[in-house]
């Protein structure tokens, strides 16, 4: 009797968290190209290094960032113009709702109390549709 209890007990250890892969559908050499609308904005991440412009702003501004791939996308962190930046970038197709294109990346990133939606690729996974004009 004794030996059928542990033998029922042993079978109820508890299970350890499940380990899921992080997301490798962006390597870390590759360099991400983002874009958004309303306002106009984009730029790039490539090597610990993001280039962000706006209109106000056509060269844009340089700042390192950190990247880190999660379950299901990258996220590339940093600081622009003293304030956080952080941009996530997420499989999915996009719209920029402006072009005929079709993007295979969703990107947010939240900087300065604002939240701002667009689109990316990479040089590996490029958007499809009409080139810049």
């Amino acid at each position: 009797m004794a030996a059928a209890c542990l033998l029922a007990l042993a079978g109820c250890q508890a299970a350890g968290p499940e380990v899921t892969p992080t997301f490798s559908g962006i390597a870390a050499d590759e360099r991400v190209q983002f874009t958004g609308t309303e306002p106009f904005w984009g730029g790039e991440v490539a090597n610990g290094e993001a280039l962000y412009r706006t209109p106000e702003n056509v060269e844009g501004e340089r700042f390192a960032v950190s990247r880190f791939a999660g379950n299901n996308g990258v996220s590339f962190t940093g600081t622009l113009a003293g304030e956080a930046f952080d941009m996530m970038v997420t499989p999915g197709t996009c719209s920029d709702g402006m072009s005929d294109r079709s993007y295979p990346y969703t990107v947010t990133v939240e900087h300065g109390g604002r939240r701002l939606d667009g689109c990316g690729w990479t040089d590996r996974k490029r958007f499809t549709g009409p080139a810049a004009s």
